[in-house]
C-alpha cells in the first residue's frame, strides 16, 4: 500500500495545471521554448537563442526594448521548427511610465523565414516572409474606427506585402482582437495554435487564469523550417516590452501518408481569407481621393438635382399663381 500511495501522490504533484498543454495531447519542445533561469546569453536555455539590438537578459525577463525613445530589440530562437502541428504560449510584459495615448509602439511575436535582420515592422524587418502577430498598444491612424487599442492583429505575408504603421497594419490584417494588456499588475499570456492549416489565437489578460478567444482564422497555409522570435520597437514614445517565457508544444494530431510525405517546408505562406473584404477597412474609402469620372458623376447628378429642383419649383409657381386668378373672378 505504501508504494501505491507514493505513486499516486507523485502523479498528483507531476500532474500538468488546469489547462496546461501537456492535458491536450502535446510535448513540450524544449529547443524551441525560453523559460527561466536564463542564466544569460549563450548559456542554459539561452545557448539557443540570440538576441540583437537593445535587448537584455535579466533574472525574471528578458526586455526587448526599454522605456526610452528610439529601441529595438529582438530575440530569435536558432532551431528551425519543422512541426506540422504546433502551438507557442508566451508570458509578456508591457509595461511604461507613459499616460494614455502617450506610450508605444508595442510588441510582435513571430514565426519566419528570416531571422535576426532588424527593422521598421515592430523591430523586425519589413518585408518578411511568414506570421506576425503584432500587441500594438499606439493608434497611429489619423481617423476613427472599431478598434480599441491595445489591439493585436495577424499578417501573413509572403514578403509582397508592406505593414502600413499609418494605418496600424488594417490593410494587412488577416485578423485580430482588443486586449487590455499594458500596465497592469497580473501576469500575461497569449498562445498561439497552428493546426491543419487553422490559425488560433487565444490570450489570458484579465487575471482569471483562463484563456480568451482572440482570432480563429481558417485557410492559413505556413511552411515548416521556420524560426520562432519576438521584437519591439520604439519611437518619441516608449515602453518597457518584455518576455518572460516562450513555450512551443508538438499537437499530437493524426495525418495521411500523403500529408506525411508531403514536403510543407515549399509551401507559399498565405491566408485565404481576404484583407479587402474585411468590415474594419470599409470606412477607408471615405479618405481616398476621387477619380476623374467620379467628380463628373458627382457634378452631372448634381446638375441633375439642380434641374429636378427647379422645375418642381416652377410647377408650383404656377400653381400657386392660377389659384390666386381663380380668386380675383
Amino acid at each position: 500500500m505504501g508504494p501505491s500511495l507514493m505513486q499516486l501522490l507523485l502523479l498528483l504533484l507531476l500532474r500538468p495545471c488546469a489547462g496546461d498543454p501537456g492535458e491536450l495531447g502535446e510535448h513540450y519542445k524544449r529547443e524551441h521554448s525560453l523559460v527561466k533561469p536564463y542564466q544569460g546569453a549563450g548559456s542554459g536555455s539561452m545557448a539557443l537563442w540570440d538576441m540583437a539590438g537593445s535587448t537584455m537578459v535579466t533574472s525574471q525577463y528578458v526586455r526587448l526594448t526599454p522605456d526610452q525613445q528610439s529601441k529595438q530589440g529582438a530575440l530569435w530562437n536558432r532551431v528551425p521548427c519543422y512541426l506540422l502541428d504546433w502551438e507557442l504560449h508566451v508570458q509578456f510584459k508591457v509595461h511604461g511610465h507613459g499616460k494614455k495615448n502617450l506610450h508605444g509602439d508595442g510588441l510582435a511575436l513571430w514565426y519566419t523565414m528570416d531571422r535576426m535582420q532588424l527593422g521598421s515592422v515592430f523591430g523586425n524587418k519589413e518585408n518578411f516572409r511568414g506570421l506576425g502577430i503584432f500587441l500594438d498598444t499606439y493608434y497611429n491612424e489619423g481617423k476613427k474606427h472599431e478598434r480599441v487599442f491595445p489591439y493585436i492583429s495577424v499578417m501573413v505575408n509572403n514578403g509582397s506585402l508592406r505593414y502600413e504603421h499609418e494605418k496600424d497594419g488594417s490593410s494587412t490584417e488577416v485578423a485580430g482582437c482588443a486586449a487590455a494588456l499594458r500596465n497592469v499588475n497580473h501576469d500575461t499570456f497569449l498562445s498561439v495554435r497552428y493546426s491543419a492549416q487553422r490559425l488560433t489565437i487565444k490570450v489570458d489578460v484579465d487575471d482569471k487564469g483562463e484563456w480568451r478567444d482572440c482570432v480563429d482564422v481558417p485557410g492559413v497555409r505556413l511552411p515548416t523550417g521556420y524560426y520562432f522570435g519576438a521584437s519591439s520597437a520604439t519611437g518619441d514614445l516608449s515602453d518597457n516590452h518584455d518576455i518572460v517565457s516562450m513555450k512551443v508544444y508538438e499537437l499530437s494530431v493524426e495525418h495521411t501518408l500523403e500529408e506525411m510525405q508531403f514536403d510543407w517546408s515549399s509551401v507559399e505562406p498565405s491566408a485565404e481569407f481576404p484583407h479587402h473584404a474585411r468590415l474594419s477597412d470599409e470606412p477607408s474609402y471615405r479618405n481616398e481621393p476621387l477619380s476623374g469620372i467620379k467628380v463628373f458623376l458627382l457634378v452631372f447628378f448634381g446638375l441633375i438635382g439642380i434641374v429636378i429642383c427647379a422645375v418642381v419649383a416652377v410647377i408650383v409657381l404656377q400653381k400657386r399663381q392660377e389659384q390666386s386668378r381663380k380668386r380675383f373672378y
